[in-house]
């Protein structure tokens, strides 16, 4: 039918809105089946469904939300492009406490007292963690040994040494709230950075600890949470379609991190908060 048709010519880049709790392919997973289910498309026992080319370009941890670039068609050959492009986070922290994840979801292996850090202390910081920077990505993260996520290794119990310091770039890092304990960051940074690992490093850095809350990407690449993220009442086959046109004009920006290389190609795709 025509849907079908419409739905297999569409071809380029654009936005979805990723809600927390989901994985970032489950996100995926369900916009493709409703695509194919509007087309008309049967999947059942059928292989049709692997037709429609679909992939994202950096993975959202599960409890996090915000901005997940989606590639259609050819837009599927043109996210790793993406991948090296900056992001926008605003991520909220918890100072006294450590998780073994980095975040809300692990379970606590540290307590400390904060009541002595000031505003002024936390901005000072911010500072030694602006610019090209060394950072060590968590443990429970979607980085690979042998082939297995560091995540799922960590599960099962499984010893997994933390992977070397390696460098990453802090474009630009902004205290936007204080109420202790909790703290709100605006960051910009490259690909294969870790705002859990920000979060962590800053209460080390402050004498204490903290864990990161809540995380949500608010721009990758030229695509913003405001402007072009379609929320899943908008995940049909001609709201998609005019988002790929919006999207086109976007897609030669970006200047100023255009001329960056991804500094770990192989690890990127799946080393993106």
């Amino acid at each position: 039918g025509k849907s079908a048709e419409k739905l297999f010519s569409l071809s380029g880049l654009f936005a979805v809105y990723k809600p927390k709790g989901p994985t970032s392919a489950g996100v995926l997973n369900l916009l493709k089946e409703r695509l194919l289910a509007e087309a008309g498309v049967q999947t059942n026992g059928n292989k049709r469904s692997q037709v429609l080319k679909i992939g994202h370009g950096g993975t959202l941890d599960s409890a996090a939300a915000g901005v997940l670039v989606v590639g259609i068609g050819k837009g599927t050959k043109m996210l790793k492009t993406m991948l090296a492009g900056s992001k926008k986070y605003t991520a909220i922290g918890l100072l006294g406490k450590a998780t073994d994840t980095l975040d809300a979801t692990g379970k606590v292996t540290e307590e400390k007292p904060y009541d002595q850090i000031t505003k002024g202390d936390l901005e000072n910081v911010l500072q030694k963690f602006t610019g090209d920077i060394m950072q060590v990505p968590p443990l429970y993260s979607a980085l690979k040994k042998d082939g297995e996520r560091l995540s799922t290794l960590m599960k099962r119990g499984e010893a997994v040494e933390a992977k070397p310091a390696r460098p990453v770039r802090v474009y630009s890092l902004s205290l936007q709230q204080f109420q202790p304990p909790l703290f709100t960051l605006d960051v910009e940074c490259g690909g294969g950075f870790y705002v859990r690992s920000l979060v962590s490093d800053i209460g080390k850095e402050l004498s204490t600890c903290a864990t990161m809350q809540e995380l949500t990407r608010t721009k990758h690449g030229p695509f913003t949470l405001e402007e072009h993220a379609l929320y899943e009442d908008k995940w049909t086959i001609d709201e998609i379609a005019r988002s790929l046109e919006h999207c086109t004009s976007l897609l030669p920006g970006e200047p100023s991190h255009k001329k960056l290389k991804t500094e770990h190609p192989g690890e990127t795709a799946v080393s993106c908060e």
